[in-house]
């Protein structure tokens, strides 16, 4: 079987390296891939854009590709499944019409108030004189929305009134026609992404993405400085009620409205103190670095699972099964092992940073027990440079979080690159329940 990735981040590195550990799969192609595509076994990397629609299709044509698996939202929201599709191309994501469900967040608020879907309460504007009226009525602390797509950057949770304003006025300014303004919910987030059909949905493990640049999560969004797996604030019974009152819901609200969403629906969540689940938001693909965290617990061979996806037959298709504790213990975990994942940025990423850094590391890091997914790299005569924000992301696993979090941090004091940043807390808040 050959398969194609498309994408250049930690995501598609992740992917990838799921996609080849599979004796079915012969040969694995990324577009445009990185560093990290492009050393890994039965995987080369393809240099052309891949936004580049047309190029794509010649390529899987030309190699007689399988399988197709979009990482970004970018190429999804521009409509590559429906033109893949078209050239009798198999491909693993959603179609242009499914991706708004992240590329408009007032699209996403309307299909969720439709679906029954519980929310947080929100208005829409086009306007900043209404936007800052409303915020003057509603007050802070509140959330700011871009209605399009942000790179996971395009939420500002403001404290105060002038935060509001002031991020109301740079959404506007920046050039996005439209914001959405929310009440602020209170509780802890949680990642569940899910596959599906257009029929049914299958949840993975849940997990817990740390969006702020600072330690204890201070400072600046970004798209994620680390995350851990399975979140244990989202148990099995949570992740039923998750299931039934929010993705279900979801995906036959898109059938009906004539929409076959075959792909990953993500929802992210916000679980209050006593229990109660909201939507935060939904995105139309694998998280980023949430999956860098839930591919390493997968057994079942990711390939099998997205073909049962592109050809509708997921409720037939077996139980999903993860990686099992080396050394069970009689405690109340669940009996499936932990990963951690720590991602490390350039010096300055959420804002401006230098590219062309010299990593070294990776092999002592790899040493440690750890995976390191590369995301902002790229070859230079046969040097590995960075070459984006998030550089790299460490996994490592575990039968519990200590022993995860301890082997990826061993892991990431093997490397190096001048400027390094990452977060020193990744996963305390998993120790502490």
């Amino acid at each position: 079987m050959k398969v194609l990735v498309v994408g250049n981040g930690g995501r598609e590195h992740a992917i990838a390296w799921k996609l080849v550990q599979s004796p079915q799969i012969a040969q694995c192609y990324c577009v445009p891939g990185n560093g990290g595509t492009a050393t890994l076994r039965k995987c080369e990397n393809v240099s052309f854009n891949g936004e580049d629609f047309e190029d794509i299709a010649r390529f899987c044509l030309e190699q007689a590709i399988d399988l197709v698996v979009v990482g970004p939202e970018v190429p999804l929201a521009l409509g590559i499944v429906d033109y893949l599709q078209s050239q009798q191309i198999r491909v693993f994501g959603p179609t242009q019409a499914g991706a708004r469900i992240e590329a408009s967040k007032s699209w996403a608020k309307a299909l969720m108030i439709e679906a029954g879907v519980p929310t947080a309460l929100g208005e829409t504007f086009t306007d900043q004189v209404a936007a800052q009226a409303y915020l003057e009525k509603q007050g802070a602390p509140i959330v700011v929305k871009a209605d399009g797509l942000a790179a996971g950057k395009g939420v500002i949770v403001a404290e105060t009134l002038t935060e509001a304003q002031r991020a109301i006025a740079e959404l506007f300014t920046a050039g996005f026609e439209q914001l959405v303004l929310e009440e602020c919910l209170v509780g802890e987030e949680v990642s569940v992404l899910a596959l599906s059909d257009g029929l049914t949905v299958r949840p993975l493990l849940p997990a817990q993405d740390h969006k702020r640049i600072g330690e204890g999560d201070t400072g600046n969004n970004t798209g994620g400085m680390g995350v851990y797996a399975p979140a244990p604030i989202a148990p099995t019974a949570l992740m039923e009620q998750i299931t039934r009152e929010v993705l279900q819901p979801t995906i036959d609200t898109l059938r009906q409205r004539g929409i076959d969403y075959r792909g990953v629906l993500y929802a992210g969540l916000m679980i209050s103190p006593t229990g109660g689940i909201k939507v935060l938001e939904f995105n139309c693909r694998f998280g980023d670095p949430e999956t860098q965290a839930i591919l390493p617990l997968l057994e079942t061979p990711l390939e099998d699972v997205l073909m049962a996806c592109t050809e509708q037959r997921l409720a037939q298709f077996p139980p999903l099964t993860w990686r099992s504790q080396d050394h069970p213990k009689s405690d109340t975990n669940t009996g499936l092992q932990c990963a951690v994942c720590v991602v490390m940025a350039s010096q300055g990423y959420p804002g401006s940073y230098e590219k062309g850094k010299v990593i070294t590391g990776l092999d002592e890091a790899e040493a440690q027990g750890a995976v390191v997914f590369q995301a902002g790299t790229c070859l230079q005569s046969g040097q590995l440079l960075t070459d984006g924000g998030r550089v790299l992301g460490v996994t490592a696993l575990g039968d519990d979080f200590g022993t995860a979090i301890a082997r990826a941090y061993e892991a990431v004091a093997q490397i190096e690159f001048e400027g390094h940043y990452y977060r020193r807390d990744i996963g305390q808040r998993a120790l502490n329940r």
